[in-house]
């Protein structure tokens, strides 16, 4: 995000963020199916048929998001300092690697920064069957790949 953008973690901003997710988590071939919003950035996991369906919803998704923040703070331009970068995870090891990271992205943060991250659920993360009800978030989608189902909570072991 540009310097000017306001802390994504407040909870007028995660509201417009919330908003803009879950219209657009679920469009143009691309499933959201975990993220996390940091001070000055997100973080996602999704699902594309291809890469112009991720091209597409993401696109879709920064758009959503830059008008409502931009709405929100009573400015225009750019929200976005840089481009999205996207990593096709392939393997259960990459795929079990992401998923804690952007589970766990607060408390890295704060860690990094000398300070006690979030105690239990992070308010500003989702994942399927995150939230305080055992249910899936309505911002996050089921995923459908046998990867972010299954695949990355198997035993380390098989792993390799």
């Amino acid at each position: 995000m540009r310097d000017e953008v306001w802390n994504l973690r407040s909870r007028r901003c995660f509201r417009v963020i919330e908003c803009a997710l879950a219209a657009g988590s679920n469009r143009q071939g691309m499933r959201l199916t975990h993220f996390s919003v940091q001070g000055n950035h997100l973080h996602m996991i999704v699902e594309a048929e291809d890469e112009r369906a991720l091209s597409r919803g993401v696109q879709g998704l920064s758009v959503r998001l830059a008008r409502g923040l931009n709405r929100l703070m009573e400015r225009k331009g750019k929200v976005f300092a840089d481009r999205f970068h996207a990593h096709v995870l392939r393997t259960i090891r990459e795929v079990r690697n992401a998923v804690m990271y952007v589970l766990g992205n607060a408390r890295i943060h704060a860690r990094r920064q000398g300070r006690d991250g979030p105690v239990g659920p992070d308010r500003y993360t989702a994942g399927p069957g995150l939230d305080e009800s055992g249910t899936s978030s309505p911002v996050v989608h089921a995923p459908r790949t046998w990867l972010l189902r299954v695949g990355w909570r198997r035993p380390s072991s098989t792993a390799a």
